[in-house]
C-alpha cells in the first residue's frame, strides 16, 4: 500500500497544508525536539518557508518552542497500521491491576489493539496462554510470568513465530526487559532498614529474616541480597540469617514466619520481603506472637495494602519502596511502538523507584484515603511483584 507521501495530489490539495503536515511528520516520534535545521531537512522544505511554518503552527498551538529553540509536538501523529499486541498478565492483585489498567489507557490513545490474557501464576496457563497470543498473529508481546524456569520456553514461541517480546521484571531469552533495578532497589531498603535499627536499637540486632521468592530466579533475589549485604556492614553484631520461602505470599509468609517463631525465642528481628505481602504477612505473625516491638521491616512494591499500613500509628513497617505499576503502561506502549517502527531500543528499562515512609506516603499517594485502599484483602491475594 502507498503511503501518504505517495499518494498524487489532488485537485482540492492546498499546498501550504500540505507543507505544514510535512514537518507534522517529522514530530511522529512525540518525545523528541527538533531544531530548525533538523525540521527542514526532514521535512524537504527551504529554511525560510519551514521557520515561518513552524511560527505559525506554534502560534496554533499543535507545536511548542523551548527556551534553546527547539520545537516539540503538542499533538500525537498517528500512523496508517494498527498494531496487535498482546499482553500476558501475571495475576489480577493490586500491582498487576495498576499495571494493566496503566497499559490500558495508554493503547487506547494510539493505533493498538490489545490483547490480554492472565496467566494465573501457573506454569501450564503461562505456556498456553503464549502460544495463544502466538496463533491470534499479535505483531509484539508483553509478558509479565513470575517463573524464570519456563522463560526460555515461552520466549522460544515468539522467536519461532517472529514475534518481538518485551519481559516485564522476570527476563527472558532475546526480549526486551523493563522492570526495576533490583541492586539498587535492595540497597535503598537495606539502608532504610539499617537506619531504623539504628534508631530503634542503636545499631544492633539478632536476626535478620529474608523472605523469598525462588522461582523468579536470581534477578529479583538480587533486592534481598543487596539489601543483606547493607544491613551486615552496618549492624553492630552478628545476626542470625533466616530465609524463607514466602513465595511472595501472605498467607504462605504468615505461616511460615509463625511456624519460625515458636522455635526461638524473642529477638530483634529485621524484616526484608521480596514484596509487601510477604512482608506484610510476616509482621502479622509477629502480632500474633506478641513481639510486634521485636520487629522492623522493609517491603518493595509500595501497593495499596503496604501504604495503608504505613499509615499506622502501630506498625513496624519502616518504608516499602515503591516500584509505581501505574506508570509501566506509558513505558511498555512506548517500548512497543519503537521496536514495531524499527526504531533503536535498549536492552533495558529500568524504572524508577522511590521510598515510601510514613512522613511521604501521602505526597506520592494524595488519594489514598479517597479511593479507600486497604490491605484488607492482602490475606487471599498472591502479590507476585
Amino acid at each position: 500500500m502507498a503511503s501518504r507521501k505517495d499518494l498524487p495530489a489532488s485537485p482540492y490539495t492546498l499546498e501550504g497544508v500540505t507543507r505544514a503536515c510535512k514537518i507534522l511528520h517529522v514530530f511522529e516520534d512525540d518525545r523528541k525536539a527538533f531544531s530548525l535545521t533538523e525540521v527542514a531537512e526532514g521535512a524537504g522544505l527551504e529554511r525560510t518557508v519551514c521557520f515561518r511554518l513552524l511560527r505559525t503552527l506554534e502560534e496554533q498551538g499543535l507545536l511548542r518552542r523551548s527556551d534553546r529553540g527547539r520545537y516539540a509536538s503538542n499533538v500525537r501523529i498517528l500512523s496508517g497500521k494498527r498494531f496487535r499486541i498482546g499482553y500476558a498478565s501475571q495475576t489480577n492483585d493490586s500491582f498487576c491491576s495498576a499495571l494493566v489498567q496503566g497499559l490500558r489507557w495508554a493503547a487506547e490513545s494510539r493505533p493498538i489493539d490489545l490483547i490480554e490474557v492472565e496467566n494465573r501464576y501457573s506454569v501450564k496457563v503461562a505456556l498456553k496462554n503464549a502460544q495463544h497470543l502466538v496463533s491470534r498473529g499479535v505483531d509484539l508481546a508483553i509478558e509479565f510470568q513470575t517463573y524464570e524456569r519456563i522463560g526460555a520456553k515461552v520466549a522460544q514461541f515468539f522467536d519461532e513465530a517472529q514475534i518481538p517480546l518485551i519481559a516485564v521484571e522476570i527476563p527472558h531469552p532475546n526480549a526486551l526487559f523493563l522492570g526495576i533495578d533490583n541492586q539498587r532497589a535492595g540497597v535503598v531498603g537495606g539502608k532504610a532498614l539499617l537506619k531504623a535499627a539504628q534508631a530503634h536499637w542503636d545499631g544492633a540486632c539478632d536476626e535478620m529474616l529474608f523472605l523469598d521468592l525462588e522461582i523468579a530466579g536470581s534477578l529479583p533475589h538480587m533486592r534481598l541480597s543487596s539489601a543483606q549485604n547493607v544491613l551486615r556492614n552496618g549492624v553492630h553484631k552478628e545476626c542470625v540469617l533466616t530465609h524463607l520461602d514466602s513465595r511472595g505470599e501472605f498467607v504462605r509468609s504468615f505461616e511460615l514466619t509463625r511456624r519460625h517463631l515458636q522455635l526461638v525465642p524473642k529477638r530483634r528481628t529485621l524484616v526484608m520481603g521480596i514484596n509487601d505481602y510477604a512482608v506484610l504477612g510476616a509482621l502479622r505473625a509477629f502480632e500474633e506472637a506478641g513481639r510486634n516491638n521485636m520487629c522492623l521491616a522493609v517491603s518493595y512494591g509500595g501497593g495499596p495494602e503496604a501504604r495503608r499500613e504505613l499509615r499506622l500509628g502501630s506498625t513496624r513497617l519502616v518504608a516499602t519502596v515503591a516500584f509505581f505499576p501505574e506508570k509501566y503502561g506509558e513505558n511498555l506502549v512506548r517500548l512497543a511502538l519503537d521496536i514495531l517502527s524499527k526504531r533503536t531500543t535498549p536492552p533495558a528499562v529500568y524504572m524508577p523507584v522511590q521510598l515510601l515512609t510514613r512522613k511521604n506516603v501521602s505526597d506520592f499517594y494524595p488519594n489514598d484515603t479517597l479511593t479507600g485502599s486497604s490491605a484488607g484483602n492482602a490475606s487471599t491475594s498472591i502479590l507476585r511483584k
